[in-house]
């Protein structure tokens, strides 16, 4: 799989589209700032080697190499594959600021980022199952 590096291009989709593109599902989480089941999400307890990208665009956004498990019940990294495939912003939804977490290339809502990670970053980024697709990694074959 050749991985992306966002190069500055939006990717511009009509709600409608993606209403078309997305499930309910992924639509309230990541169109609408929602958020899925804590502990009922497909990547919670993922323990495939691989990359996860954006559902939405498909822009590689975390490896499996800087995922934890935070105990939250979210699929939680340390840090993205590439810092320019994500960008932030301010969310003062919810009773609390938080920032906010999207896709550089389409807008789509990931998740949150929280300073109580592990080492080396002390980051949390907490995702959305719904908000990722996951691309196995490919065994190297010994002949």
């Amino acid at each position: 799989m050749d991985e992306e590096h966002f190069d500055g291009k939006k990717l511009i989709v009509s709600d409608k589209e993606w209403i078309r593109r997305l499930t309910p599902k992924q639509y309230k989480v990541m169109r609408e700032q929602g958020t899925e089941p804590s502990f009922q999400n497909e990547f919670y307890d993922f323990k495939d080697h691989g990359i996860f990208v954006c559902a939405g665009c498909g822009l590689p956004l975390f490896s499996s190499d800087t995922k934890y498990d935070s105990g939250t019940g979210w699929p939680s990294f340390w840090e993205p594959l590439f810092p320019e495939n994500v960008t932030y912003r301010e969310d003062k939804g919810f009773f609390s600021s938080r920032t906010e977490v999207i896709c550089s290339r389409c807008g789509c809502h990931l998740g949150h980022i929280f300073n109580d990670g592990p080492l080396p970053t002390r980051k949390r980024f907490c995702m959305n199952s719904l908000s990722m697709n996951f691309h196995k990694k490919e065994e190297s074959s010994s002949l």
